[in-house]
């Protein structure tokens, strides 16, 4: 695992956090209990901070990033992501704000100053624009995402569910790693 500080600012870490040895974890960055970010994904606080709630996952691939403060950009955007978040692989999520039990599918963008209000399920591909605030409780889809259709009372206790399954599969391998 790269764990790197940068402007003298280091990671910080909660309580059984799981960072794949590939993944890159760089600057003013802030991970809850119980997160894991996996193999080959890049979380780089470099020019803004990055804070990650609680049970998070973050899989494989994906890149989270922000933006800094400057002439064309008006105030740096950080990037915050509540607990229980399920981020699919290949996702971009930069200078955003992501709620509670959302997912984010699967290859899907997240541009700077969107907002992903709790419970929002984003579908594979999907593109979230500049400045866009999704409601949460829905399903979105499409480049640029729209609202599909609310979401059941099922598919609400399957991001609950989701993040759960992803702190039992990060105990398994700090189990593996600390037998090695």
């Amino acid at each position: 695992m790269a764990v790197r500080s940068f402007n003298n600012k280091q990671p910080k870490f909660g309580n059984a956090v799981f960072i794949d040895e590939t993944a890159v974890v760089i600057g003013d960055v802030s991970l809850g209990q119980d997160v894991s970010i996996w193999p080959m994904t890049v979380v780089r606080g470099d020019v803004e901070s990055i804070t990650i709630g609680e049970g998070t996952n973050v899989q494989d691939g994906s890149v989270l990033h922000v933006t800094h403060a400057g002439k064309y950009t008006g105030q740096g955007h950080p990037l915050i992501i509540g607990k229980g978040v399920t981020i699919g692989h290949r996702a971009v999520v930069h200078a955003c704000i992501v709620g509670d039990y959302c997912l984010i599918g699967m290859g899907a963008i997240i541009m700077d100053d969107a907002v992903l209000e709790d419970y929002v399920m984003l579908g594979a591909g999907s593109l979230v624009p500049p400045g866009k605030k999704l409601a949460g409780g829905y399903l979105y889809v499409g480049t640029p995402a729209k609202q599909v259709r609310q979401l059941s009372a099922t598919e609400k206790e399957y991001l609950e569910y989701s993040s759960q399954q992803y702190i039992l599969l990060k105990k398994e391998h700090l189990k593996m790693k600390d037998e090695r």
